[in-house]
């Protein structure tokens, strides 16, 4: 039986914060800035590239000691430790949670079970180089002698969603012949939009799958190989397809060849796993130059994280803001925000990455949490969002959570654009925190000219309530080192949540039931088995699709 975990909600500090909390919910944050003039400074701090603004949550000095004693009292410290030094914190999995050493210089050393792993990480990142090296300068040919041009990524998960985004993120540092593709719904809509547009002569397929035989992934896959096949024959199909794999005997009879599989371990989990052989689309399209630079952001990070004292400790700030908006202030979502288009996808990575590794109920002894955990992530890039659910931000009656990310540096050269944007960026922000009292609405009104009794009628409508809160995290420009950092951060800060819930962040068993009971229905839609007993939601869903297939 794994060790009873201690009750966080009879705490010390969990207790102190809730009588803090009886006092600090009647603050409004407009009124703690009056108050203090350095709020601003004592309430941000930077590292590994990043500067990070907290201080127009509810908060005060008292709040944030109260937090890190909570993490002190959790064993924070002892836990980040034990997960660099390669222990078994994933507990119901029995492996370690090592996506931290991949991003490690070649010069450092790790032992897991007495073995090194560093020289394995960085064969693997060779390889990468030298294979990616070949597509980019075009000595990597397909079957009719051109150049590569175009580049498909099949995965799913973590698999699809870490190469996309950084792919995207790094657009202007990307090769300019290679056009990149993803691929990862099993919906064959997917696909099918796809290949249209594309020529197999000149098409690369990266397969991604630990197993290789993960349903979606594969059923993608074999539909790509019967499409190249029908230009060419067998033979052709190892100068297009490689794969990012463990299980060699599978890859060679799919019709890779053995040098083109690409692997990685147990010890990464697929949301953590762009840093490895995953991120084998993102190398061929920046460079492994490019890459290593990318590595080196979140080692920073990493470095930060490891060293720097929690009271200005990012991830670790990042996360105790989120248990105080969470489980004191009640707030049940976060919005992320990016102010920068080619971080659009960054929201969509974060939903996999906190929602997957954090919406648990049930801690890491077997009990259930005594708290709420993961609040939804959701959210789109800023100026987007400022025209279609802000409305609902700024005066709806749930108080949401609104991560700012911007770059101060634009990656085009536009000129006024990055002024109107980080205008937005502040404007937003300051916006959610201060709101519009009804005496600023009627003085605003009154100098409009409008009747007095227009003016009464109007002030409701016009208020907001303000004191929504929020965080801002800037870069000085969106490079792979930067974005390489703030992958980090958010990863740590993960973590840090889930040593406070007690929970284990890094298993996904929920995932696996619906897995599970898929295989069935597939077998019973396609007439191979007979229905088993379901309720009869699901037996009548069966027998329409059937009739209508």
């Amino acid at each position: 039986m794994p060790m009873r975990t201690p009750s966080l909600i009879a705490s010390p500090a969990f207790q102190a914060l809730q009588q803090h909390h009886a006092e600090a919910k009647n603050w409004q944050v407009r009124d703690l800035f009056a108050q203090d003039p350095a709020r601003f400074t004592k309430l941000s701090t930077e590292g590994a590239g990043l500067f990070f603004d907290y201080s127009k949550n509810i908060v005060n000095d008292q709040t944030m000691d109260l937090l890190h004693a909570l993490a002190r009292e959790t064993r924070v410290e002892a836990q980040r430790d034990a997960m660099f030094a390669g222990e078994q914190i994933n507990r119901t999995e029995h492996r370690a949670v090592l996506h931290t050493a991949l991003r490690r210089p070649r010069s450092d050393k790790l032992a897991l079970d007495g073995h090194d792993i560093i020289p394995d990480i960085h064969a693997v990142l060779d390889r990468m180089a030298a294979f990616s090296e070949r597509v980019r300068s075009g000595t990597w040919r397909g079957y009719d002698g051109r150049e590569i041009t175009d580049i498909v990524n099949i995965g799913i998960g973590g698999s699809y969603l870490g190469p996309k985004m950084t792919c995207q993120a790094l657009r202007s540092f990307g090769h300019p012949r290679l056009v990149m593709h993803f691929v990862s719904n099993v919906d064959g809509h997917d696909l099918d939009a796809l290949l249209p547009r594309i020529d197999p002569a000149t098409t690369l397929f990266i397969i991604a799958s630990k197993t290789f035989g993960t349903s979606e992934t594969m059923t993608n896959a074999r539909s790509a190989r019967a499409w190249l096949l029908r230009s060419t024959n067998a033979s052709q199909l190892p100068k297009h397809f490689v794969a990012v794999s463990t299980q060699l005997d599978l890859v060679t009879e799919f019709g890779i060849a053995a040098e083109n599989m690409f692997p990685f371990w147990d010890w990464v989990g697929g949301r953590y796993s762009v840093w490895s052989a995953i991120g084998l689309a993102l190398v061929m399209y920046i460079g492994m130059d490019r890459f290593r630079e990318f590595l080196a952001g979140a080692h920073a990070m990493d470095q930060h994280f490891q060293h720097t004292p929690l009271e200005k400790n990012l991830p670790v700030i990042l996360a105790l803001i989120g248990i105080w908006n969470r489980n004191f202030i009640g707030s049940t979502s976060i919005s992320i925000a990016p102010y920068h288009q080619d971080l659009r996808l960054f929201p969509g990575y974060l939903q996999q990455l906190e929602m997957e590794s954090n919406g648990k109920r049930i801690k890491v002894d077997g009990s259930k949490v005594e708290v709420a955990t993961c609040p939804v992530i959701w959210g789109d890039v800023g100026t987007n969002g400022q025209h279609a659910y802000f409305q609902l931000l700024h005066q709806g009656t749930d108080v949401a959570v609104v991560d700012f990310i911007a770059a101060l540096q634009p990656s085009h050269t536009l000129e006024s654009h990055q002024l109107l944007l980080l205008a937005n960026c502040f404007a937003q922000s300051e916006a959610f925190m201060r709101g519009r009292n009804a005496d600023e609405v009627r003085a605003d009104l009154q100098g409009q000219g409008l009747p007095p009794e227009e003016v009464e009628k109007l002030i409701p409508h016009r208020s907001f309530p303000g004191n929504r809160p929020s965080n801002t995290i800037l870069m000085d420009a969106l490079t792979p080192g930067t974005l390489g950092a703030l992958i980090a951060l958010y990863e740590h800060k993960v973590f840090v949540q889930g040593v406070i819930w007690g929970i284990n962040s890094f298993d996904q068993w929920g995932v696996e039931l619906g897995k599970l009971l898929a295989k069935n229905i597939a077998q019973e839609l396609a007439e191979q088995a007979r229905p088993a007993q379901h309720d009869s939601s699901t037996n009548g869903l069966i027998a329409r699709a059937r009739e209508k297939m």
